[in-house]
C-alpha cells in the first residue's frame, strides 16, 4: 500500500500567493534541452556531507517505498496549478538511507542537463517533499523532468529540479544555476522571494 500526502501549499487558505495567477495548463519552462534518457541508464547519487553515499539505478530506485502527494505547484514567472497529482519516493528515504551528517545545512541538487540548485536542508526534510517520477497517473513525462524530479510545493518551481541525477550535501548554501544569475536563494513563494 502506498502512503498518502497532501501538502501544506493545499491546506493554505490562500491558495494563489500575491503576484500569481491559476492556470488550468502546465506550462513547460527548462533550460531549452530536455535530455532523453532510457531508465536503464538512470542513475542517482547522493553524496558530499553523508554518511553513507548512494548510487541508484532504477531497478534500486524504484525498489523504494512509495509515496503519492497531492500539492499545488506556483512558478515564478507567476502562474499557479493547483492540486496535481504526483507518486514518487519521499524524500526521508533518501535522508535515512545516507544519513546526513550533522554539518549538513544545504542541498545542491544536480539535473542531467547541467542544471543546479540549492535547498537548505531545513527545506528538503519535510512531509512533502519527494522525488517525482508519476504525474497524474502516468510516467512523468520528458517534458516535466522525468524520469526523476525533485519536488519541494513550498518553494518555488525552480527549486523542483527536473532530470534529478543527483543530491550534493553541502556545509554551506551555494548558489545554483539562477541563484548566479538573480534569483533568490531560498524561493519561498509566499514571501514572494523571487529576486534577490
Amino acid at each position: 500500500m502506498t502512503d498518502r500526502v497532501v501538502s501544506q501549499t493545499v491546506h493554505r487558505p490562500q491558495r494563489i500567493p500575491p503576484g500569481q495567477y491559476r492556470t488550468d495548463k502546465f506550462p513547460v519552462l527548462d533550460l531549452g534541452v530536455q535530455p532523453p534518457l532510457d531508465p536503464a541508464a538512470f542513475r542517482l547519487k547522493v553524496w558530499g556531507e553523508v554518511e553513507k553515499p548512494l548510487d541508484l539505478s532504477w531497478d534500486a530506485y524504484r525498489r523504494l517505498p512509495r509515496v503519492d502527494l497531492l500539492a499545488d505547484f506556483h512558478c515564478v514567472t507567476r502562474w499557479s496549478r493547483l492540486e496535481l497529482n504526483w507518486s514518487g519516493v519521499h524524500i526521508r528515504e533518501i535522508l535515512k538511507a545516507a544519513r546526513p551528517k550533522p554539518a549538513a545545512k544545504a542541498v545542491m541538487a544536480h539535473c542531467r542537463e547541467g542544471y543546479t540548485t540549492n535547498v537548505l536542508l531545513s527545506d528538503l526534510d519535510d512531509e512533502d517533499v519527494i522525488l517525482a517520477d508519476t504525474l497524474e497517473g502516468a510516467p512523468l513525462p520528458l517534458e516535466h523532468g522525468g524520469p526523476v524530479r525533485l519536488l519541494v510545493p513550498k518553494l518555488y518551481g525552480w527549486k523542483s529540479a527536473k532530470f534529478l541525477s543527483g543530491l550534493e550535501f553541502l556545509k554551506e548554501d551555494e548558489p545554483g544555476y539562477w541563484e548566479q544569475r538573480g534569483y533568490h536563494m531560498r524561493g519561498e513563494y509566499l514571501a514572494e522571494e523571487r529576486y534577490w
